[in-house]
């Protein structure tokens, strides 16, 4: 049975992405900082297909000897595939951020990930199949508040890129970029100070009607998860149906 690794499961695109996998036939192993979020994934999924992680990858120390514990502590003898959806944005305008805030928006968005990447492509050197790391980067249309989020968005879609060159042809790098749910919008209030009204009221329609849900997103996943793709590595799929900043 293939195992994967998932961040950020606990939500959202991770939790439909672990869902997905296990119906697929994977074994997953769940990380996320949000212990309800992963009770919730626990309840939906069979006991003997996941196992859950209680952790902060946030932190430049646990991001660094995650997978190399999954390896160590627990046991793991192969990990196939790992699936970053670690991410964070504060909801402010870009006046508003602190350099405390861009410290941890970058840890989180990009040094997190790319220390996350390192340790899993340093493991198996001597496996005989490829592994594959799928990079996620739920990015929204760049208005606003959004400018820094997608800063370091940009940095994960170079990054891929940069790492399927450094890790091929062993480990298979692609990235999913997507537009934001409905719910997600809908949550962050100041987006209709930044867009005002009418341009606010137009976008909320545009993702009401936007089929790329959690779900189609987690469909994306799979497809480069899978021996469909086995050509593919350092590309990106942009899961919407709109103009894309990247």
């Amino acid at each position: 049975m293939k195992k994967v690794v998932i961040t950020g499961a606990g939500s959202g695109i991770g939790m439909a992405t672990s869902i997905a996998c296990v119906s697929a036939g994977f074994y997953v192993i769940a990380a996320d900082s949000d212990r309800l979020g992963l009770k919730t994934l626990q309840a939906q999924l069979p006991v003997h297909r996941l196992e859950t992680h209680l952790v902060d990858l946030s932190g430049t120390q646990l991001s660094q000897g995650f997978i190399s514990d999954l390896y160590a502590t627990h046991k793991h003898r192969t990990l196939h595939a790992l699936v970053n959806n670690v991410g964070a944005q504060t909801g402010q305008g870009r006046a508003a951020y602190s350099e405390q805030d861009i410290a941890a928006l970058h840890e989180v968005n990009f040094t997190s990930l790319m220390n996350l990447s390192s340790d899993f492509a340093r493991q198996e050197p001597d496996a005989p199949h490829t592994r594959s790391i799928v990079n996620i980067n739920a990015a929204s249309d760049g208005a606003g508040e959004e400018a820094f989020y997608h800063a370091t968005g940009a940095r994960m879609i170079d990054l891929t890129r940069a790492n399927a060159w450094s890790f091929g042809p062993r480990v298979r790098v692609n990235a999913v970029s997507s537009l934001k749910t409905p719910d997600a919008f809908a949550a962050k209030h100041s987006v209709e100070n930044s867009l005002g009204q009418p341009a606010y009221a137009h976008e909320r329609q545009r993702l009401a009607t936007d089929p790329f849900q959690p779900g189609a997103v987690a469909d994306a996943v799979m497809f480069l998860l899978s021996e469909h793709s086995h050509p593919l590595t350092g590309k990106v799929i942009v899961a919407g149906n709109a103009t894309h900043p990247f």
